[in-house]
Formats: structure tokens, C-alpha cells, sequence
């Protein structure tokens, strides 16, 4: 009897294993709302899936995959892959979409879509080095390169032309971090992807990329050796709308639209300030985001564009101080002194709050912030103007992209005599965002996020206090001063609705 039970044991797990293989190897079932998700093999890296600080998920393929599910009406379940183990998983059958900036490889079963990008590799080197101008320049050097990427792949079929050329692959890490390490002169040579030079100079200022190598290459989304036919023509069909109306561009413009402002002098100046000058005024910036919840970076991105960090700054129409506010806007947010640095930034980060909050709940992050700025810069009726001006154009008043390309048109008179503001600077504005974007993407691999110990805390919440009681006793002054140049008291002039703070024995909390 034992023995039978045990030859039946047998038999059932044997059966189960071979049911769970072939089930392996079965088609996933469409993706069907409310029944089964959209399944996305994904391989992280800067132009397909990163993480913030709090790991919240974004990236240009990844937004473009949540729009895809949007359409469809589905959830998406992510299947997360190395780039070591990404080329082995793309052969298998349990996913509807792998995304991993790919490119088509030739004799390979695995069916792709339509293209959605056209990219190409290039080398990149430390400027300090002789520039390549030809691919037999590259015989005897060494070039280094992420194992499993489409340049490693490329570099090997240039082994052909370039007999001598070397190729170090690296198995950890990202192209960013080894960029990096040619910056600081410990590789000589990095494959890259093209979309990557941008991005890479904003971090990176000292390396070039003056060698292209192979032919323009598409970027596909892989669809499986055997995909499902319906499944493909949504896809395509999904691609090609993305790319007629607008879509893809707004996506771009999203990650990498900002990255030509800045110019290699700007990045090492404000690199360098980073170093110098920053750690003076950190911890002003980090009780504004204890404050008000922008993120500390963020506020620091908009007092260097402002004053590069000068707390005594002063324009020639008197904009003062750290954040440069005018006269007005710093009586409205009871600052008594704008050349204080903590009043300066507490106010302005309560100010670019106060924008924000004035903004449209339709407007979505990161528009949101974006658009908050351009009206810190023009100020918030000639913003409101440009707001109304895009939708006589026709074009979306929440969408950045579009708003960006509409402010400059405030300073025209046709469009400006429509206004009772008139005519503003809204190039300047947008000119301002997009530094900004640059010295935030700069500051959020430079700086780490707000993580106070019990000891710091304590410290940025007697600092907000204090400011809060010369906020205070502004309002004293000033209201007591009005009453009596007006006879009477208890006239206030009208304010900002700002949030103000509440101590209690954990730090600091924001109340409305």
C-alpha cells in the first residue's frame, strides 16, 4: 500500500511539472479589461524605466506603454529584467510587449512592432582626449560598454572592420554611472546611444561623442516570436496615432525637451556652486520643503536660476534677494526683509506652492509645476493671459508643451492688445523652466533627497519658527501702521492664501 501511495505521489507531482512546462510555453491570453493585464517584459535604464528617490516608477517607453494600456483598457504587470538576463527572456513566451530601447536583430524568430524612434550609437570620450574622426581610429582602444545593450551587439560587428578595437563589457550598473567614470578619467571610451548625448553632456560636461558608428537604427517594442495578430495591429496602429497627433513629441518633450538650454559653461559653473556655494544655504531649502513639501532640489533649482545664489542680488527693476522677489509679492507674503535668505526661500517656495494651487486640478504633474514657474517668472495674470491666448490657438492651456509654445506670443501686440496685462516677456519664462528642468535633473543625481535625523529636524523646525515669528510680527507692524494712516484698525490688505505650520513634538506639519 505505502508503495503505491508513493508511486501515485509521483505520478501527480510529474503531472503537475508537465502541465506547469507547457503552460510555460502557451501564448498569454489577450489582454482583456477587468479579465487579464497587459504583461510588459521591461529592462530599466534612463530612456526606458527609472525610479525617484520614493521609487515612483517613469520613463519615456514606460509612459508610452501606460498610454498604450490606457487605449486598451487594461492594467499593465511588469516583468522587470536585467540587461544580463534580458536577451534570454526575451525568447520566451510570457509577455505581450518587451521594452528595453530595442532594436531588430537579424535571423532572430521575434517578431516586433512598427518603429517608434530612430536612434544611433556613438562614442563618447573625455574631451581632454584626441577627438576620433574615423573608425580605424578606434583599433588598440578599449571601449566600454553595457553587457547585453544594443552598442555591445554593434561594437561586435565592428570587430570585423576594426580588428584591434577592444570591448569591455560591464555587468553592472547603468550607462550613466559609467559615463561618469569617464568624466573622471578611469575609461577611456563608452558606447552610447545616441538619444543619451543630450542627457549625458548635463551630467557629464567634459565628454564628447564626435564618432557615430553604424547605421541609423529603429527602436521597436518585441513582440514575441508568435504574437497575437490582434494584439500587433493594435500596437502599430497605436504607434502610428502617437506619432501623427502629437503624443510622442509631448513625451519627448517631457524627458528630454529641456536639455539643449544649458551650455557646457553653465553645467561646470553650476556644478561648481553645487560644491562652494550650496551647502551655505541647504538647510534654508530644506526647511521650505519640510514646509511646504517641494522637494528641496527643486527650490534650490529656482534660487540659483534666479540669483545663482546670491542673497544680496538685486535687478535693475528691484527684484531682490535669494528667490528675487519684487517688492509686492514679498508684502503680500509678510516678508519684512528679502535679503534674508530664509526668509527669501521660506517665502518663495510658499509662493510657487501658492501658483500651483491657483492652477486648474486638471493640470498633471509634472505640468503642474512647470506652469507654476512660468507664472513665478511673469506673474500670474500675464500667465492666466497665456492660458486664455492657447486656447483661442487651439491648443491645451494644461499641456507644457504646447503652453511653452504659445508665451512667446505674449510679447507680440496682436495677441498682447487682446489683454488688459499687455505685453510680457513669455520666452523669457520659458526660457527660465527649462534651466530650471536642467539644474533640477543636475541637482537630483548630485544631491541626496531630504532625510533629516531627529538632530537635523529639530534644527529646521526652530528655523521655520523663527522665520514664522518675524512673519508674524510683519503682520503687527504693518497692520498697526495701516490702521493708523487710515483711522481705524483691523484693515488688513488683502493676502496670499499660504499655509502656515503647526509644532508639535515630531517637527514640522503643514496646515491650511
Amino acid at each position: 500500500m505505502r508503495r503505491l501511495i508513493r508511486l501515485f505521489l509521483f505520478l501527480a507531482l510529474f503531472f503537475v511539472a508537465s502541465c506547469t512546462e507547457v503552460g510555460s510555453r502557451l501564448p498569454l491570453p489577450f489582454p482583456t479589461p477587468a479579465q487579464h493585464d497587459l504583461v510588459v517584459l521591461i529592462q530599466p535604464g534612463p530612456l526606458t524605466q527609472t525610479e525617484d528617490d520614493n521609487g515612483n516608477p517613469g520613463g519615456l517607453e514606460r509612459d508610452l506603454i501606460e498610454a498604450f494600456a490606457q487605449e486598451l483598457g487594461v492594467g499593465v504587470k511588469y516583468e522587470v529584467a536585467e540587461a544580463s538576463r534580458f536577451a534570454e527572456r526575451l525568447v520566451g513566451t510570457r509577455y505581450h510587449i518587451a521594452a528595453g530601447w530595442l532594436s531588430p536583430v537579424g535571423h532572430s524568430p521575434l517578431q516586433t512592432s512598427e518603429p517608434i524612434f530612430q536612434s544611433q550609437d556613438w562614442i563618447a570620450q573625455h574631451e581632454a582626449s584626441l577627438p576620433l574622426g574615423e573608425l580605424a581610429d578606434l583599433n588598440g582602444k578599449t571601449v566600454h560598454v553595457i553587457a547585453g545593450s544594443r552598442q555591445a551587439l554593434s561594437l561586435k560587428q565592428l570587430q570585423a572592420q576594426v580588428p584591434e578595437l577592444k570591448i569591455a563589457e560591464v555587468d553592472s550598473g547603468d550607462v550613466l554611472g559609467l559615463l561618469e567614470s569617464l568624466g573622471e578619467r578611469r575609461v577611456d571610451y563608452v558606447a552610447i546611444d545616441g538619444y543619451l548625448r543630450d542627457l549625458a553632456n548635463q551630467f557629464v560636461p567634459n565628454l564628447r561623442t564626435s564618432l557615430s558608428f553604424g547605421a541609423d537604427q529603429p527602436i521597436v517594442w518585441s513582440l514575441g516570436a508568435n504574437p497575437n495578430p490582434e494584439l500587433r495591429a493594435k500596437a502599430n496602429a497605436f504607434i502610428q496615432r502617437v506619432q501623427r497627433d502629437g503624443t510622442l513629441a509631448r513625451l519627448e518633450d517631457r524627458y528630454f525637451g529641456h536639455l539643449r538650454r544649458l551650455s557646457q559653461a553653465d553645467i561646470v559653473k553650476f556644478l561648481g556652486e553645487v560644491e562652494l556655494t550650496l551647502p551655505k544655504y541647504r538647510r534654508y531649502f530644506q526647511a521650505a520643503q519640510a514646509l511646504t513639501g517641494l522637494d528641496w532640489r527643486l527650490i534650490a533649482a529656482v534660487a540659483y536660476h534666479e540669483s545663482h545664489w546670491d542673497p544680496n542680488a538685486t535687478s535693475h527693476t528691484n527684484v531682490r534677494g535669494i528667490m528675487m522677489l519684487t517688492e509686492d509679492t514679498a508684502d503680500r507674503l509678510e516678508i519684512d526683509n528679502r535679503l534674508d535668505p530664509a526668509q527669501s526661500i521660506l517665502g518663495g517656495a510658499r509662493y510657487i506652492n501658492h501658483l500651483k494651487d491657483t492652477l486648474p486640478p486638471d493640470v498633471e504633474e509634472p505640468d503642474r509645476t512647470w506652469q507654476a514657474l512660468a507664472a513665478y517668472n511673469i506673474g500670474p495674470g500675464h500667465f492666466s493671459a497665456a492660458r486664455a491666448l492657447a486656447r483661442q490657438l487651439k491648443a491645451d492651456p494644461n499641456a507644457w508643451y504646447e503652453l511653452k509654445q504659445v508665451l512667446p506670443k505674449l510679447s507680440q501686440a496682436k495677441y498682447a492688445q487682446q489683454f488688459k496685462t499687455g505685453r510680457a516677456r513669455g520666452g523669457e519664462a520659458v526660457i527660465l523652466v527649462e534651466n530650471i528642468r536642467s539644474y533640477y535633473d543636475i541637482l537630483l543625481r548630485n544631491a541626496p533627497p531630504f532625510a533629516p535625523t531627529s538632530a537635523s529636524a529639530a534644527s529646521l523646525k526652530r528655523l521655520v519658527l523663527e522665520v514664522e515669528e518675524k512673519r508674524r510680527n510683519y503682520v503687527k507692524r504693518t497692520s498697526t501702521a495701516r490702521a493708523l494712516t487710515q483711522g481705524k484698525e483691523g484693515v488688513d490688505k488683502p493676502g496670499l492664501r499660504l499655509p502656515t505650520i503647526e509644532q508639535n513634538s515630531e517637527g514640522i506639519r503643514r496646515t491650511e
